[in-house]
């Protein structure tokens, strides 16, 4: 991270804003509030991930970040600027990294795609593209294929696409969700090794505690649906991380212990009346 992101990132100022952020879905049988009262803030450089019990509307809470879908009410500001669609400084990386790559087009193709679309000019695409690729460690592959790849390698693709575009915060959506245990591990240190060497703002849905735990600086818990913020918990593990040793640490098991039982508190119907 470099010596400005850094200042930023001590900075009382946020950078990613949620603000009273409500989702009411009309239906046949009436409205159903999907997100009710939900508020939370990330500075630069933050690395937060977002658990809660399953249809507790985090990938409809991504949606309204990313400008993908309007709030009921409520407000999303990033950069101090309302979102009211798509912001170019933000990037998106969903769990069927599959389905998001085409191809017919090289590893090189997919990742340059956005770029080219950006108007971005030719050498700094290149530039742009080599720099991701290197990133996520696949240098040694950009004429490739993506079915020539593995699911790990894939998801590098989709990955390196969403930072070549240089966003100020990266949005995933249980990424390493369709992956095996292995490959979900050195995906896990790919992207701490991302977010630290790039300097991003990460905002990480998972349904996995310890993977929660194991990323993130916070780990925000939502309640049942209708959701709100049930807790804000501060991961205070050290900033190296390791597969082995960091979940062999006491501090890991409690903090593990912790988002376990509050995630269980939730399925029992923790919500804003209870509140």
């Amino acid at each position: 991270m470099t010596d400005d992101l850094r200042a930023s990132a001590t900075t009382h100022e946020p950078l990613l804003s949620v603000q009273h952020l409500q989702k009411i879905y009309p239906t046949p049988g009436g409205p159903i509030e999907a997100v009710r009262d939900l508020t939370f803030e990330l500075r630069s450089g933050e690395f937060a991930c977002l658990v809660g019990p399953s249809g507790s509307g985090k990938t409809t809470l991504l949606k309204c970040i990313s400008g993908l879908m309007a709030p009921t009410s409520g407000t999303v500001t990033l950069d101090g600027k309302l979102v009211d669609g798509p912001p170019r400084k933000m990037a998106l990386v969903f769990q069927e990294y599959g389905r998001s790559l085409y191809p017919w087009l090289r590893v090189d193709g997919n990742v340059e795609l956005p770029l080219r679309a950006a108007g971005i000019p030719k050498a700094e695409r290149q530039e742009r593209v080599a720099e991701a690729l290197d990133a996520v460690g696949l240098a040694h592959v950009p004429h490739s294929y993506p079915w020539q790849l593995s699911g790990g390698m894939q998801q590098r693709v989709a990955i390196a696409r969403a930072v070549a575009y240089r966003p100020e915060v990266l949005l995933m959506d249980e990424p390493f969700a369709a992956v095996d245990a292995q490959t979900r591990a050195d995906l896990e240190d790919l992207v701490r090794s991302v977010w630290k060497r790039l300097g991003l703002t990460v905002l990480f849905v998972t349904h996995d505690i310890d993977e929660s735990v194991y990323l993130a600086e916070r780990v925000i818990m939502l309640s049942s649906s209708p959701t709100i913020v049930q807790e804000d918990l501060r991961i205070d593990l050290p900033e190296e991380r390791d597969q082995l040793e960091t979940r062999s640490l006491p501090r890991f098991v409690e903090l593990r212990h912790h988002v376990y039982e509050q995630i269980q508190k939730a399925k029992r119907g923790f919500n804003a009346d209870a509140a």
